[in-house]
């Protein structure tokens, strides 16, 4: 277990992170940058020389500053360290964001205790927003100065605001339908907030977050920001949401069991 100095020092290097890749993103954003598909002819999922430099930058400081630690990220090779710590990190969260120049893409940085993610930041540099998370904490740093975060006290779907990136991240029928029942029964719906949706959810602002086929390093930065601020993170079985797949995130655990009643029975296998 990480000591509170140790915390103390993680997160400020995470904020350091941050920055790096800061200062990378933002000459690139709303500049025409050119744009690969890394899928090929047959989908679409694009990728930048700002998501690559910016791991790149990212990876160089940790390896720096902390050889032995482990580092897996979207956009360059998985390293093994061996101190059972991993820095989980999306340089861009977001991209298709990024690239139609919608501020709501942010760099995502975890810290991985080899038991599940205890630091959390989220970094939109446009906007000059900071989301940490870390035990006992979950702050937002902004251009007003330092706020502590809160979840709201929505415990009804009727009640609830709910977002999503995109509801074509549902494949299969049962996901379809599950999400589609859930947001019938829900006040309000907003779509293509990728991880900022997530930061609003701690913020007290959105209720809910209900997505599938995410990565590992698409969520595990906002596991912290969210649960350190009264809010819950699993899966839509109501396990580990640190793998990804099919995530939910309630602002409560009244409102999350009300959510998982729902997309349970389309939960993976």
């Amino acid at each position: 277990m990480l000591s509170p100095q140790q915390i103390d020092e993680l997160a400020a290097f995470a904020l350091e992170l941050g920055d790096a890749a800061a200062r990378v993103t933002l000459p690139h954003f709303r500049s025409g940058l050119s744009v690969d598909n890394k899928r090929g002819n047959f989908a679409f999922d694009p990728v930048t020389a700002a998501d690559r430099d910016a791991e790149t930058a990212i990876r160089r400081l940790i390896g720096e500053r902390y050889p032995d630690h482990g580092v897996l990220g979207e956009e360059h090779d998985n390293h093994d360290g061996t101190s059972g710590l991993t820095w989980v990190i999306d340089p861009i969260d977001g991209t298709r964001s990024f690239i139609a120049g919608v501020p709501l893409w942010g760099t995502l940085i975890a810290l991985n205790d080899g038991t599940r993610p205890v630091i959390g930041l989220m970094e939109q540099p446009y906007i000059g927003e900071k989301f940490l998370g870390r035990p006992g904490s979950s702050v937002l740093i902004g251009p007003q100065g330092t706020t502590p975060l809160k979840t709201s006290a929505c415990t009804k779907l009727e009640d609830a605001l709910l977002g999503n990136t995109d509801p074509g991240m549902f494949r299969r029928d049962d996901e379809k339908a599950a999400f589609r029942e859930l947001t019938s029964k829900v006040k309000l719906r907003r779509f293509g907030g990728d991880c900022y949706f997530y930061c609003l959810l701690a913020a007290g602002t959105l209720d809910l977050v209900v997505e599938s086929s995410l990565q590992p390093y698409d969520i595990q930065a906002l596991m912290p920001i969210i649960e350190n601020a009264g809010g819950v993170v699993t899966d839509w079985k109501g396990g580990d949401a640190q793998q990804g797949g099919q995530v939910v995130a309630a602002a409560n655990a009244e409102l999350h069991a009300a959510a998982l009643e729902i997309l349970s029975p389309a939960a993976n296998a």
